[in-house]
């Protein structure tokens, strides 16, 4: 008989032994009873098991979609990495066709100053009357159109004062020619093609005083 069948008055009449043995007796069924109450139902368990056991089974799957998806970014780095080093290859490329073309007009407008040279001359040197003189006139005006649609430009400073840059001195002129340090005369025309220069002007030059 439980602590809960026994009246007071029974309780009260035990040997105080027996009574201490029946109120533990009490107290553990009332632990039992309140852990039977804190277990779920055995369906809800049932579910929770078999839940634990998908994810479980799930696990190698989902390994397997991480690595594929690692390797897929790897790959699109990479991917990503030889676009920008081919697009950089381009643009050396594209810059060192432009510098070698550039460098080839300017080694050909270089050659060519010699037959300039000579056409000027040979148009000084003829006469008004000469029959040479318009064909000369005619093929030094082309040349000269050839050399500016290739922005190639006479350096030409008379008077200026003296740029080893773009001049060569080789003659000194004397203080009656020009203020000091100063062009006073050019032997031979220089010329420069978009800031390159291609000849060096011969001049020559007052003295400093």
């Amino acid at each position: 008989m439980t602590e809960e069948q026994r009246t007071p008055g029974e309780l009260s009449e035990m040997p105080a032994e027996q009574q201490a043995g029946a109120e533990d007796e009490s107290l553990f069924e009332q632990v039992v009873a309140e852990q039977s109450a804190a277990e779920p139902p055995a369906e809800d368990q049932a579910e929770d098991e078999a839940w634990e056991q998908a994810l479980a089974d799930e696990n190698p799957l989902q390994a397997e979609l991480d690595a594929a998806k690692a390797k897929a970014d790897e790959y699109l780095a990479m991917a990503q990495r030889v676009q920008a080093d081919f697009d950089n290859f381009r643009r050396r490329n594209a810059n060192l066709r432009a510098e070698a073309f550039a460098d080839g007009q300017r080694e050909v407008a270089t050659a060519m100053l010699n037959v300039l040279d000579n056409l000027e001359r040979a148009l000084a040197s003829a006469g008004e009357d000469s029959p040479l003189r318009s064909g000369i006139e005619l093929t030094l005006k082309q040349m000269t159109a050839v050399y500016e649609k290739l922005g190639v430009t006479c350096i030409d400073r008379l008077g200026e004062p003296f740029d080893p840059n773009l001049e060569n001195a080789v003659l000194q002129g004397s203080p009656e020619e020009g203020e000091p340090g100063t062009v006073c005369q050019v032997l031979q025309k220089g010329y420069q093609m978009d800031g390159h220069v291609l000849r060096h002007a011969m001049v020559k030059v007052v003295a400093e005083a």
